[in-house]
């Protein structure tokens, strides 16, 4: 079992994530707008899968205010920011630590959310989670679901790259994982996302419809290193966890930064556009 302080160190930053909350929350107004139509109940019982801070949580408690939302997350550091948000110290509005690969909302949900979480999840066991938490709605139940599909975008590729750079300072700390080896669970990088025929096979037997579409994102960022800080907050943390020398982990920044500048040119003004394809999903539970 992992000590505290190790538990601690690896945990997610709430600080660091939101640096870019505007940008991280637009995707979840668009999953929003296509969900009130299908939640007509008075009070609706949200569950928010994968809350982080709280902004999701947020904007379901906009589009919902008389619901009853429950924000589950597996970091404690989240957590504790979207507690100490005023706007959600509400009666109606509470959340706990749990693991989405186990998680199991209560029966009476009529609306599983999740914002950029199932991701996170390997292949293997991706699929089989949104599954049992989809048959376990109740007719007219709602999943909705969004997940970056950036696996092949340069921000993604240059991560999986520069770790695997020879004899560099940080080399030692993946000589021990096959990065870009889909068979192997235990490596930083995570698994590509499955295609929008894979998800619609895999729900439409038990929904009565189901909505996807993938939507590009255009962010307008200051400068490749705003793109490090982006993904500092979210797909490098599993690279930078095994990087312990703090020198090592210092070069591997520069050096990730100096591949991204390659990358992403700059625009007249200096700026550069990071593109963010995300895939989207939401399925309305048939009755059995």
């Amino acid at each position: 079992m992992a000590s505290d302080s190790t538990s601690k160190k690896n945990d997610w930053s709430a600080s660091q994530y939101l640096k870019f909350n505007n940008e991280r929350t637009r995707a979840v107004y668009d999953l929003v707008s296509q969900i009130v139509p299908h939640v007509t109940v008075q009070n609706p019982r949200i569950y928010d899968l994968g809350c982080g801070p709280g902004n999701s949580t947020q904007v379901l408690l906009d589009a919902f205010p008389d619901s009853v939302i429950t924000g589950m997350d597996s970091s404690p550091d989240m957590l504790q920011k979207a507690r100490s948000t005023e706007a959600l110290a509400q009666d109606n509005v509470d959340f706990e630590l749990g693991d989405l690969s186990n998680y199991t909302p209560d029966a009476r949900a009529d609306l599983l959310f999740s914002n950029a979480v199932f991701h996170w999840l390997r292949h293997d066991s991706r699929i089989p989670t949104i599954l049992r938490l989809f048959e376990n709605l109740h007719e007219g139940g709602v999943l909705a679901f969004q997940v970056p599909d950036n696996y092949h975008e340069p921000s993604h590729r240059l991560m999986r790259k520069t770790a695997l750079t020879a004899d560099a300072p940080w080399s030692s700390s993946f000589s021990g994982t096959s990065i870009g080896e889909l068979t192997d669970t235990a490596r930083p990088d995570l698994d590509p996302i499955e295609t929008p025929n894979e998800f619609y096979d895999a729900l439409s037997p038990l929904a009565s419809s189901v909505n996807i579409w993938r939507t590009s994102y255009q962010h307008v960022l200051k400068d490749a290193r705003a793109i490090v800080e982006w993904v500092r907050g979210t797909g490098l943390q599993p690279f930078l966890h095994r990087i312990e020398d703090e020198g090592a982990k210092g070069r591997f920044l520069e050096e990730y930064e100096s591949r991204l500048k390659g990358e992403y040119r700059e625009l007249k003004d200096g700026r550069v556009l990071l593109q963010y394809p995300r895939l989207f999903i939401v399925a309305v539970r048939k009755g059995a």
